[in-house]
């Protein structure tokens, strides 16, 4: 069976959304797992009482817990910014390949 131009050309477009897909999954795991670690962090400061420490690089420093929280709640803010924002542009990519994909079944059923 020999394929139109078109249809070639749409499968091929299909594969590239799927890869993207597939790019996106990894970067969503990527930022859920950050906003884990940082709720994580910000109910340990929570029960905090005593002094309480950051992490730069591969030195630990004295930081106020108050500054602490807020830096926390800082990157929570932007990892589900993020997340939001893939998530729109996964959903996009799905409709496309949807899209694609019925146009291109109905091409091979002819």
């Amino acid at each position: 069976m020999k394929l139109s131009k078109e249809t070639e050309q749409n499968i091929s477009q299909l594969q590239l959304l799927e890869q993207n897909l597939q790019n996106f999954l990894a970067q969503k795991q990527t930022f859920q797992a950050q906003l884990m670690e940082v709720e994580n962090a910000l109910k340990e400061l929570d029960s905090a009482k005593d002094d309480t420490y950051k992490i730069v690089g591969n030195v630990m420093i004295k930081e106020k817990k108050e500054e602490l929280i807020k830096d926390l709640n800082s990157r929570k803010e932007i990892a589900e910014l993020r997340l939001k924002t893939i998530e729109k542009q996964e959903t996009k990519i799905k409709e496309r390949a949807e899209e694609l994909q019925k146009k291109v079944m109905k091409e091979l059923e002819k």
